[in-house]
């Protein structure tokens, strides 16, 4: 039982790191998004679910994760373990990617990032947070696509607008106020 929930804890730190990255990368005014490595992570959620045989772990109804002063929320948060390797119930942390959905949240200090989902895969360190709206701010700093992707090796972040029926023109809406970094 407790290498499962470190194994868990650790998922859920990656998860958030992977997350809050992609927060810190899109814009270099929005920095600060990150995770504190030497403080506990606390996950909470209404049901925790081990497929063994599948190789993955299902948090789901009200996730929470919590280390330091990151927070992530989401409905539902899906481990996948790669196949011959990883193990939900050994304690190995060899995991194929991460999936958060159901209005995904990550605060830290002063940022936020919204989205309906989010994918990090562990191979090609590759985050994706999606949705209707993605909203990524800063106080009154405000970016807001469709989906923005992070390349984690290179730090580069591209946000896309949202194609018909998405939020706004279709465009990427970035608004910043003057001075409001220096405060």
């Amino acid at each position: 039982m407790a290498a499962r929930a470190s194994l868990m804890s650790y998922a859920v730190g990656v998860a958030i790191l992977a997350l809050a990255a992609a927060g810190a990368s899109a814009q270099d005014r929005l920095t600060g998004l990150k995770l504190s490595g030497n403080e506990p992570i606390q996950i909470e959620s209404d049901k925790l679910e081990v497929r063994e045989a599948e190789n993955l772990a299902v948090f789901s109804g009200n996730v929470s994760v919590s280390q330091g002063k990151t927070l992530l929320k989401a409905g539902k948060m899906t481990v996948y373990y790669a196949r011959g390797g990883g193990s939900a119930t050994t304690g190995s942390a060899n995991i194929d990617r991460l999936e958060v959905d159901g209005k995904v949240y990550v605060k830290s200090d002063t940022q936020v990032a919204t989205g309906d989902r989010g994918v990090f895969d562990m191979k090609s360190e590759v985050l994706v947070l999606s949705g209707k709206e993605v909203v990524l701010s800063e106080g009154p700093n405000v970016l807001v696509g469709c989906k923005l992707t992070v390349q984690m090796k290179t730090g580069q972040a591209q946000v896309d607008g949202c194609k018909k029926g998405g939020a706004g023109s279709g465009r990427v809406i970035m608004s910043i106020t003057p001075g409001s970094q220096s405060q």
